[in-house]
């Protein structure tokens, strides 16, 4: 298997030939480019060596294609992808912020591999470790607590749920949603599968853990005990120039 080197051309820089299937996939838009990831995936060594060299010509870059990329590559569990992903992105796509404040390694981890109700589970603890002592002792939000939140951390946390489910989920996700319904509360709900009609969706067994959801279903917040968390989280500064 010969894959390219990390300081490999990017695909602005070389020649494109439509009948070879990594010049396909550099010339795609990232709309037409997940499917293809797919279609590649699906082909066995041949497909997994072009994904590998795509995501190695593409390093650092980490968007919802690349995300898409890495948990084909996952998800394949060949020898030649566990040593390649272990080798050039051990850690997953995204280069995280060195912190005191909190590990983002986990979430990471878990939404690399999909396992979103874990992953949802895991921003919750997140959160409240951002927002201090109280909030970890009682395990949940005060609105006025999502003022303690830095922008690069909610942009860190939303850009990792970007990256991993194809564009999807994320609260920045959650926020365009709201300003395209007028930031009406009960047209959001249901539009992002948090509600039907009168009643709320259940947790957990009514949650959607994957990308059949709808846009925005993921990460949750405790809007049970009020909508006031939310809006604090879609109207924090951080959106005022995205991640």
């Amino acid at each position: 298997m010969s894959l390219s080197a990390p300081d490999s051309p990017s695909s602005a820089t070389r020649p494109s030939n439509p009948s070879d299937p990594l010049s396909r996939l550099r010339s795609e838009s990232p709309k037409n480019q997940l499917p293809l990831i797919r279609e590649l995936a699906s082909q066995g060594d041949s497909g997994l060596e072009v994904l590998m060299n795509f995501l190695l010509e593409r390093k650092p870059e980490s968007t919802p294609v690349e995300g898409r990329v890495y948990q084909s590559l996952m998800e394949a569990n060949t020898p030649q992808t566990q040593d390649f992903l272990q080798t050039h992105f051990p850690t997953g796509v995204m280069a995280l912020p060195t912190t005191d404040r909190v590990d983002y390694a986990p979430l990471q981890q878990l939404l690399g591999r999909q396992e979103f109700e874990a992953a949802d589970k895991i921003t919750s603890k997140l959160l409240c470790e951002l927002a201090g002592a109280a909030a970890i002792a009682r395990k949940w939000l005060y609105f006025t607590d999502v003022e303690r939140f830095t922008e690069a951390e909610l942009h860190t946390i939303d850009r990792l749920w970007r990256v991993y489910s194809e564009g999807k989920f994320g609260f920045s996700v959650q926020r365009d949603l709201w300003l395209g319904v007028g930031k009406n509360w009960d047209d959001l709900w249901p539009l992002i599968g948090w509600k039907n009609g009168n009643n709320w969706t259940r947790y957990p067994q009514e949650f959607i853990w994957n990308l059949s959801a709808p846009k925005g279903h993921l990460p949750l917040s405790n809007q049970l005990r009020g909508v006031r968390v939310m809006a604090a989280l879609l109207n924090h500064p951080a959106w005022n120039q995205r991640g």
